[in-house]
């Protein structure tokens, strides 16, 4: 995009993004804190608004609640009769005008041994007192639940809102303590006295609380009944949670439980019952009749104020952008008109054209010093491009086959050691030590699933890319097939098969790979080709593994491999290698051998893992002296643990 663009575009251009980057994580920061430190605010605000109104609903109530428990007391004496009574009911009714009526109902024959029924009831009707004896078959009380809950509970409750048509037809909440007679030390059951509410002044209470334009409150019982509602048809007809699942509303489901098992917070809506723009929801628990108050926040017309100060600030910045990009585009053509010239000559210049006059500048700055050095280029580029071509094109072929094979080989074994360091059930250290020259040696350790650990080692036949090439091959199947299948011999049989074709190069791997379950200790391994492991047993000194040799990867087609098996126990130390190591020479020309590794490791076998193989190399290095390294030296050891 920018390749052939002028220096003049890219001064404007990145110097304008860069602005335009910064301004922007600016407004990003400013926008995100500002809409937190106002959402917090709006989140206070909101539960204490919450609290304040369910605080009051609650001063509401609890003189209500005292009047009926007070009458109760009064009832556990025998000698009260139907004149004190009715009075008392009277009075109390005419005397609090937050109670729509009050009763006191009696057990069957509890009042009067000839009446199964009693129970007076004076109620407020347009601004008079009335009176009703609930003592009549198809009202029943002793079925209501204002009677029947505080008789099984033993203990005052509120009930349900409930429609009464005893009472004047109107929608009421009722407050119902027990009361007793004692004789002997044992209390009887004897009736309940009431104090009803009328949910009007619920209604009216609620309906004033306001929050912008669209938000308001409601409340809801214990049962999630709608108590009061903007939507009046709402109002004792209709659940939170009902109306929540039939719009499939989680949201306001998992609200509606909070609210329903006694919990004050905050929480969030993408759509309420009657409306699908998105609310902050603040809700408070009323202890005493314990139902609940919620109050709706419309999240938009909340935080419009923001949103327009933001897009106020968003606007004057682009402006502000867009006054600097025309003065930094006028700089920026000032300073590079003298280099358009200069690179209208030098594009001449590598046409071949080295005769071309080169622009002479008066000044002083980077620009006249790099008309002068091209004057001084075009002088000297006869005379060495030749021979730096070349030279150059030599050096860099040679070089970058190296650093490719170099960097595909190291690049493909694990870069963790040790690995597994969470695993305690075996010690895993390996090591390559590259000669001057790319090889292709490998190994590898993995995980095939959680109780088989999958290790190998190899050494690929030839050196250069090449080799290095076919170990990455070989290292990418042999992971991809021991994910299918964990039988060592069938793995490397499928690597074979996959090897074999099209190898017009002739080029081979020998392997040894194994597969130890780290539960049980027990090994499976196969060899194709490769070096024997040398094993430590508990007590015992190092000696080289018995195997079968098997064919080496890549040979010929269908190979005989065979999986073997043997069981580690614990502190069992397994040594794997390639011939990097017994065949490294001294200046006398002599190979290290298989018997100076056998008591290498010998006396190295007590000490941990990285210890061991950092001290095989010690002694190859000690061994080789000033003779230079011949080939690759890999070594893996494993410590098994259980």
């Amino acid at each position: 995009m920018f390749r052939n663009k002028g220096i003049a575009f890219k001064l404007t251009f990145f110097i304008i993004a860069s602005c335009a980057i910064i301004f922007s994580l600016i407004f990003s920061y400013n926008y995100s804190n500002s809409r937190k430190i106002i959402i917090r605010g709006i989140e206070k605000n909101a539960v204490n608004l919450a609290l304040a109104t369910a605080n009051k609903i609650e001063s509401y109530i609890l003189p209500i609640q005292e009047i009926p428990e007070t009458i109760a007391l009064i009832l556990a004496y025998p000698d009260i009769n139907q004149a004190d009574i009715t009075n008392l009911l009277e009075v109390i009714v005419m005397n609090n005008s937050n109670i729509y009526g009050s009763a006191i109902a009696f057990e069957p024959y509890c009042f009067d041994s000839n009446s199964y029924y009693y129970s007076p009831y004076f109620y407020k009707k347009n601004n008079k007192i009335y009176y009703s004896n609930l003592d009549s078959t198809n009202y029943n009380y002793f079925k209501w639940d204002w009677y029947s809950r505080p008789k099984k509970l033993n203990k005052p409750v509120w009930s349900e809102p409930y429609f009464d048509e005893g009472a004047g037809n109107i929608e009421m909440a009722t407050y119902s303590v027990p009361f007793y007679s004692t004789a002997n030390g044992d209390k009887t059951f004897r009736g309940v006295v009431t104090a009803d509410i009328s949910l009007e002044w619920m209604q009216e209470f609620v309906s004033k609380i306001k929050t912008s334009k669209s938000g308001y409150a409601f409340t809801i019982s214990k049962t999630g009944t709608f108590i009061t509602h903007p939507i009046l048809s709402f109002i004792m007809n209709s659940n939170v949670f009902d109306v929540s699942i039939v719009q499939n509303n989680k949201q306001l489901i998992e609200i509606a439980k909070k609210m329903t098992a006694g919990k004050t917070g905050f929480g969030q809506c993408d759509k309420i019952i009657d409306s699908d723009q998105k609310y902050w929801v603040s809700y408070s628990w009323i202890p005493s009749c314990q139902w609940s108050l919620g109050i709706f926040f419309p999240q938009i017309e909340l935080m419009e104020v923001v949103e327009n100060l933001h897009r106020t600030v968003l606007i004057f910045g682009g402006i502000g952008i867009i006054f600097i990009s025309l003065i930094i585009a006028m700089i920026a053509n000032s300073i590079t008109h003298p280099l358009r010239i200069l690179s209208l000559t030098t594009k001449k210049i590598s046409k071949g054209n080295l005769d071309v006059e080169i622009p002479v500048f008066k000044s002083r700055d980077e620009v006249g010093k790099l008309a002068r050095s091209f004057s001084y280029m075009k002088t000297s580029l006869k005379k060495y491009i030749k021979d730096l071509t070349e030279t150059t094109a030599v050096k860099e072929r040679m070089e970058s086959e190296l650093s490719i094979g170099h960097n595909i080989q190291m690049g493909m074994v694990p870069k963790l050691i040790p690995p597994f360091t969470d695993r305690k059930e075996f010690d895993l250290f390996a090591t390559l030590d590259p000669a001057k020259e790319v090889g292709g040696d490998l190994y590898d350790f993995f995980f095939i699933d959680d109780d088989n650990l999958c290790f190998l080692i190899g050494d690929v036949s030839g050196k250069g890319v090449p080799a290095a090439l076919f170990m990455a091959v070989t290292k990418t199947l042999i992971k991809g097939i021991a994910m299918q299948t964990n039988d060592p011999a069938e793995i490397l049989r499928q690597v074979n098969d996959e090897a074999v074709q099209n190898n017009e190069t002739c080029m081979f791997v020998t392997v040894f790979l194994a597969i130890l379950n780290i539960k049980t200790g027990e090994m499976n391994f196969a060899n194709a080709g490769h070096n024997p492991p040398l094993i430590v047993r508990k007590n015992a000194d190092a000696s080289f593994l018995e195997v079968k040799s098997g064919c080496a990867v890549g040979v010929i087609d269908s190979p005989d491999f065979t999986t073997e098996s043997l069981v580690l126990q614990r502190d069992d130390l397994i040594l794997f290698y390639t011939d990097g190591v017994t065949e490294a020479f001294n200046n006398s020309g002599e190979e290290f051998s298989e018997d100076r590794l056998e008591n290498a490791l010998t006396k190295l076998m007590d000490l941990p893992v990285e210890k061991i193989v950092s001290g095989i190399l010690e002694n190859v290095l000690l061994f080789s002296g000033e003779a230079p390294q011949s080939d690759d030296i890999t070594v893996l050891a494993l410590r098994y643990k259980l």
